[in-house]
């Protein structure tokens, strides 16, 4: 398979076949974000899409799931999408779902008609990174929309049958606005319904707006104590059916998983006993590392 820049993947997509069919992001301007800042979008030739399925089909011909890559495929023009889930089926017949990143920004440019016949064709569980609920927060990260336009996105996606997947960034409206930022994502999440939520901690790397923000004092990031308020905060306002939480990314403070709502009351006494194990350093913020990890 051709792959080309750096290649990331959701942890539940890794036994999905990986089909690169852009490079980079559209957008790339979030402000915590620096995976793609070295690298300008492009978008991959067809003729190179169908060489890879091409050896797909020689190797795993009876593959289910595919993840269409890079930064946020959806991007893509609806013709386009339709083109490559037709070549996609053609070659590997076994294929149900087509996955992919996406963005909010990503659904604003489809009609109601172009949603329905992409997810006739397989596209589904797309993976959105919708951060927050707050308009602030959002404003901050530079994501592009307000949260009262992915509402409307969302609830289009899922009027046309798409699941989607929301990243959540705890902590991104900073240690002042959780509370705030708690319940406004959490009422997002209830009025949009996705099939799964993927949280993680704000963090950054050099060469984004938010580590300079972060090391001149202009960004306060939470306490271990404001996080964990935060978290359980969001946990409890969550009213949703059949929604998997999935907090395993290490830039976490509490490690946790489960299905919603049957092991809610489980998570939140994760976040209690994490309470209790770091009560002498409530008060201090995370040292991290690689993706944010907490030490």
């Amino acid at each position: 398979m051709h792959y080309t820049g750096t290649i990331y993947r959701p942890p539940f997509e890794a036994r999905s076949l990986l089909l690169q069919v852009t490079t980079g992001c559209s957008h790339n301007r979030c402000s915590f974000c620096t995976m793609y800042r070295d690298e300008q979008f492009r978008i991959e030739p067809m003729e190179q899409i169908e060489q890879d399925l091409e050896e797909a089909r020689e190797y795993v011909p009876g593959v289910t799931r595919v993840f269409l890559e890079n930064g946020d495929p959806f991007a893509l023009s609806a013709d386009r999408l339709e083109q490559i889930a037709v070549m996609i089926h053609e070659y590997l017949p076994k294929v149900e779902t087509i996955a992919m990143y996406a963005s909010i920004k990503n659904v604003i440019g489809k009609t109601d008609e172009e949603l329905k016949r992409l997810r006739m064709l397989g596209i589904n569980e797309l993976n959105i990174g919708v951060e927050s609920g707050l308009d602030e927060a959002l404003t901050y990260m530079n994501k592009g929309y307000t949260a009262e336009q992915a509402v409307y996105e969302l609830k289009r996606l899922r009027a046309a049958g798409i699941d989607y997947g929301a990243n959540i960034i705890l902590g991104s409206a900073g240690a002042a606005l959780r509370h705030e930022n708690a319940a406004a994502t959490a009422a997002l999440l209830n009025e949009t319904n996705p099939y799964l939520i993927f949280t993680g901690t704000i963090h950054s790397d050099p060469g984004c707006p938010l580590y300079e923000d972060m090391q001149a004092g202009r960004f306060v990031e939470s306490t271990f104590e404001e996080y964990l308020d935060e978290e359980e905060e969001l946990l409890k306002l969550l009213d949703l059916t059949d929604c998997y939480f999935f907090g395993l990314h290490p830039s976490n403070i509490v490690v946790m998983q489960g299905n919603l709502p049957e092991d809610k009351e489980a998570m939140l006494e994760m976040i209690r006993r994490r309470r209790e194990q770091l009560a002498n350093r409530l008060d201090e913020r995370p040292v991290r590392y690689g993706e944010g990890a907490v030490l």
